[in-house]
């Protein structure tokens, strides 16, 4: 099919890896569960964009090239974690100033909106797809199992692949963003879920950074 070898077992692979919880997939509920599912959508539409651009580098063999070059990985490795690290401090923070004022209504509406204001949901998402190196690499050595070298055109089995791989995405992160609105309705009436939740989501975004910091190519 169009150059692609053994689909079910690919699309298979595909829904499990999918599954397995990331910083892309935990922004986009946290950000659900705080604005709602218009903005929620917003995030998940940075991270399609994303994905669409790591694709296209994978195939286009960038993938490889950082791969083989140790630095030019060690440049992107940590600036990604460095960005993650930037994001669990802004929310570690959010949630400090939640615990502190989780008695007055007011002070926390305007901290909402000050995070409101100045928050870009499309353009964060897309930065946290961007600057992750192994996930450049993932989408070429998963993908490269599944394209005939013999296919007279690979670009073509390449986008096969990823039209599967953005459609799963999509209906996770779908699932993810209507959740999340569900869970914002708890957090409205109990101010210590909404502040314990922010905390959890900031310390496993440090646990992401550090995880990007021990990756090797």
């Amino acid at each position: 099919m169009l150059g692609v070898i053994d689909l079910p077992t690919y699309l298979a692979g595909l829904v499990l890896i999918v599954l397995l919880p990331g910083p892309n997939s935990l922004y986009v509920l946290s950000v659900a569960a705080r604005k709602g599912i218009r903005t929620g959508y917003t995030a998940a539409a940075g991270v399609w964009c994303g994905d669409t651009v790591l694709m296209t580098l994978s195939a286009a063999g960038v993938a490889s090239l950082l791969q083989a070059n140790a630095v030019l990985f060690g440049i992107v490795k940590y600036a990604g974690a460095g960005y993650l690290t930037w994001l669990a401090i802004g929310m570690l923070r959010a949630a400090w100033g939640m615990w502190r004022t989780r008695h007055e209504r007011v002070a926390e509406n305007e901290a909402a909106a000050g995070l409101a204001a100045e928050e870009r949901p499309f353009r964060r998402a897309l930065v946290i797809s961007l600057f992750n190196p192994k996930a450049i690499l993932f989408f070429v050595a998963f993908f490269v199992q599944f394209v005939d070298p013999g296919y007279a055109y690979p670009a073509l089995s390449f986008v096969v692949l990823g039209a599967f791989a953005q459609l799963a995405s999509f209906l996770y992160l779908t699932a993810l963003i209507f959740s999340g609105t569900k869970l914002a309705a708890a957090f409205r009436r109990r101010k210590r879920l909404s502040a314990g939740a922010t905390t959890a989501a900031g310390a496993l975004f440090l646990g992401f950074a550090v995880k990007l910091t021990l990756a090797s190519a």
